[in-house]
């Protein structure tokens, strides 16, 4: 196993249920590790140290996995430079997105679900951090 940092492997951050189904080789470049080693350094560690194990749905995808996803056409996951991280419920997902908003410096930090209740944290920072958007969205769905 290829660790990233002390707690993110390159394993996980390329995992793909997607690809393994399709049996797609999701495979980072040089430059593309480095950019998840950075994601990893500079937001995931932060927020482990703060509230303890957390679960990465999604990190960096390849053209195939990405558009097999249905994934935008420019994402950040390409260059791995972003990763969706598992929430159990609104409350994590809030406490969450204030700690990486307050205390990271990111590109985007985006509440996200889908109609089969599932809810993830979009995250990504640029390898140049200078290019960072800083763009945060927390929209809740109506009840």
């Amino acid at each position: 196993m290829t660790q990233l940092t002390e707690h993110f492997s390159l394993e996980e951050m390329t995992r793909s249920e997607w690809a393994q189904k399709h049996r797609v080789r999701n495979i980072p470049n040089l430059t593309q590790i480095a950019a998840l080693q950075h994601l990893c350094i500079t937001v995931l560690e932060p927020l482990r140290r703060q509230f303890g194990p957390i679960r990465i749905n999604s990190g960096f995808r390849c053209e195939r996995v990405n558009a097999g996803v249905h994934g935008v056409g420019n994402s950040r996951h390409l260059y791995g430079e972003a990763a969706d991280i598992h929430v159990p419920d609104r409350a994590t997902a809030r406490r969450y997105f204030l700690f990486i908003r307050d205390h990271c410096n990111v590109d985007q930090l985006i509440f996200e679900y889908n109609s089969a209740g599932a809810r993830w944290l979009h995250v990504s920072t640029r390898l140049d951090e200078i290019d960072n958007r800083h763009q945060y969205i927390f929209n809740l769905p109506a009840v």
